[in-house]
């Protein structure tokens, strides 16, 4: 868990230092931050779309992950679970929910956070981790700058999610193969993809509700390639 740890204490730290310029910025320069932000979102989603190997199971993944999720309401607990926080620390911050849905999809989507859990979990040295702290360290500064306080409350979906798949790595090593990295890295670029789009508010996307795709990936490449 040590890389996870690493993670996370970059977030923060990366976070705290987007947050003292989110402060003194005026509003126009944070519009064209998130801006920036949305562009880059789009980017990084396509460029890992494109890693696919068959787009019917990306398709697939996609639709049935969205009617899975939809079907749970996903969207609607992670909303409760962001107000419920918020209101915890006494927020204020408009976009408190997109700062950490935005930051948790953009820091757990890649191929990186797959491999580089798998890689520590497995008694390795956590490279890749540490190399995946350095830039989302970074990322973040960008991210809180233009988001707010959001962002470092992140690192709690983030624990879960990469601590999770590291401490079950000795389970799950030798059932991820690399196609199946990739096809769950190509339907995760197709989540950062409509992210990209809400946070350039061309359409509102409930893209919580895609993430059992994630699952549906995995099985399917599994079973196909």
């Amino acid at each position: 868990m040590l890389g996870t740890l690493v993670n996370i204490g970059a977030v923060l730290v990366g976070s705290t230092i987007g947050m003292l310029f989110h402060r003194r910025l005026p509003d126009k320069i944070i519009k064209i931050v998130f801006q920036g932000i949305g562009l880059f979102t789009l980017f990084l989603g396509f460029s890992m779309a494109t890693k696919t190997a068959n787009f019917l199971i990306m398709i697939f993944s996609i639709v049935l992950g969205s009617i899975i999720g939809q079907l749970l309401s996903l969207d609607e607990a992670f909303d409760k679970f962001s107000n419920r926080l918020k209101r915890r620390i006494g927020s204020q911050n408009d976009k408190f929910s997109e700062g950490l849905i935005t930051a948790f999809l953009l820091f757990c989507m890649g191929s990186m956070t797959i491999l580089g859990a798998f890689e520590e979990g497995l008694g390795n040295p956590p490279n890749l981790l540490y190399a995946k702290s350095l830039l989302d360290g970074f990322s973040s500064i960008a991210l809180s700058a233009g988001l707010g306080i959001g962002v470092p409350f992140s690192t709690i979906p983030l624990l879960i999610y990469q601590g999770g798949l590291t401490l079950f790595a000795g389970w799950l090593g030798e059932f991820f193969r690399e196609s199946v990295i990739n096809e769950m890295s190509a339907v995760g670029g197709l989540m950062l993809i409509g992210l990209g789009i809400n946070i350039l508010e061309i359409k509102a996307l409930k893209v919580i509700n895609m993430l059992p795709g994630l699952v549906v990936a995995v099985i399917l490449a599994y079973i196909f390639l």
